[in-house]
């Protein structure tokens, strides 16, 4: 490879750091107003025009994909509490905690779970909120086979129903319900995914 081939493949500056300052200052709006936020006004606050934006990121899910991959400790975060959970020896119990490692994550901004939800049930493949959407529901999927295997949960259940919950609990959360009554839809939620006893 030449170096001209190099120039040609490497984003010139301007172009990063507008980029890193769109990321920054959209990080900032979401956290303040939710996923609902002007565009035109993260644009302006970062210094660049709505048309170096939308170059960027040509939708408001492709610019909310790409600042919560920025998030680099709210993921490190999800990733260690994962690995606690994973070292948890019940089954039923590893289920409730991702469930409540998702809850919390979907409610990094407000609104994120109505995006996430759109992603999941619109099978887009270009959605940019679908890659996401796909881990989370795998890993739940496994959580959730785990559990029925040591027969703890229904096997009509799949983990892509389970995500789905964990989004609207956070849409819940997210527009204003109390810990009490979350606390009371979470214990609602699990007597509808685990497997009744028959002998009680």
């Amino acid at each position: 490879m030449n170096a001209g081939e190099q120039r040609v493949r490497k984003p010139r500056a301007d172009v990063q750091r507008n980029r890193a300052a769109l990321l920054e200052t959209a990080q900032r709006h979401f956290l303040r107003n939710g996923v609902g936020t002007s565009l035109d006004a993260v644009a302006r606050e970062a210094g660049l025009g709505p048309g170096t934006l939308y170059r960027h990121f040509p939708t408001r899910e492709a610019l909310l994909a790409a600042v919560l991959q920025s998030l680099q400790t709210c993921s490190e975060e999800l990733v260690a509490r994962q690995a606690e959970i994973d070292q948890l020896s019940d089954a039923d119990e590893v289920l409730e905690q991702w469930l409540r490692a998702m809850e919390e994550y979907f409610s990094t901004f407000s609104g994120l779970s109505d995006p996430l939800m759109a992603a999941a049930q619109a099978q887009a493949p270009d959605d940019p909120l679908r890659i996401p959407c796909d881990i989370f529901i795998s890993a739940t999927d496994k959580y959730v086979k785990a559990a029925q295997s040591a027969g703890h949960v229904r096997t009509s259940i799949r983990g892509y129903d389970l995500f789905l919950a964990a989004c609207s609990i956070a849409w819940i959360k997210s527009n204003g319900a109390n810990e009490q009554s979350l606390d009371r839809l979470r214990t609602l939620l699990a007597s509808g995914y685990r497997e009744r006893d028959e002998k009680a």
